[in-house]
């Protein structure tokens, strides 16, 4: 059985990992390799996480992933919150990270730039209200972490989820940044939110709430389609069976 410290170093190394490839790209490299960039980039790492780390924790790196794997039953209550506090803390260090980085450049306001943060009405790239951005986000979310569960079931081909949950991340990064800069992760958006501190932080209710609305609904439609057969979803090293038949692979979020 893997310690619950093994896991929580896991997380916070892989959502570190995975807010300095998507934020990060945005807020040190955004001017030279666009949104498509930043979203290649980002869904990139997650597939190469969900290989590396997978086997530990499950690689979730989103609490909206944790969230919807809870509500899907292979989480425990225990170790719920050694995923969600694991998560925030690395995206607030790699937050950090960009900060350090980013304030190398003659002139940079974390305030200003707006720090890759999430947002809606003025703060949104192309002004989207903030019905717009919780529809976007709650359905882009649940289509995301509905890929990540329906994936890693039992009766899903072994070793892909972790392809196919990175170019969904991709894809819901290519929808979303132009409407709210694409969150689809709490703990990214506290992770930059934390530094932009002003208007980010008076919309960071959004980003929490819907991506974790989002998260459930996937779990709600996965049992709604999901077989006897294929209920099982490979959660983590500590996750207790949904159904009667194995988990295929670890489960990337």
């Amino acid at each position: 059985m893997i310690s619950s410290g093994r896991i929580a170093i896991a997380e916070v190394f892989g959502t570190f990992m995975l807010v300095l490839a998507g934020p990060g790209a945005g807020l040190l490299a955004g001017e030279k390799i666009g949104a498509v960039g930043v979203a290649l980039s980002i869904g990139l790492l997650l597939m190469c996480m969900a290989y590396a780390i997978g086997p530990i924790s499950g690689c979730h790196l989103n609490p909206a992933v944790t969230f919807g794997l809870w509500v899907h039953g292979v989480i425990n209550t225990s170790k719920l919150a050694i995923y969600m506090v694991s998560q925030v803390v690395g995206a607030l260090l790699a937050g950090l990270v960009m900060f350090i980085v980013a304030s190398g450049r003659s002139g940079f306001s974390a305030e200003d730039s707006g720090f890759a943060s999430n947002g809606y009405g003025d703060h949104s790239p192309l002004g989207y209200g903030l019905l717009a951005v919780a529809v976007a986000e709650l359905i882009v979310t649940a289509a995301f972490v509905f890929v990540v569960i329906s994936t890693t079931n039992a009766g899903a081909p072994p070793l892909f989820g972790g392809v196919a949950a990175g170019l969904m991340l991709a894809v819901g990064h290519f929808i979303l940044i132009p409407i709210s800069n694409a969150s689809l992760n709490p703990a990214r958006s506290i992770g930059t939110a934390a530094f932009q501190h002003t208007w980010a932080l008076a919309q960071l209710w959004a980003f929490i709430v819907f991506p974790l609305v989002g998260g459930a609904l996937a779990a709600a439609l996965w049992r709604a389609l999901a077989t006897v057969e294929t209920a099982a979803v490979a959660a983590g090293p500590e996750a207790p069976p949904a159904g009667p038949a194995p988990s295929a692979s670890p489960s990337p979020g």
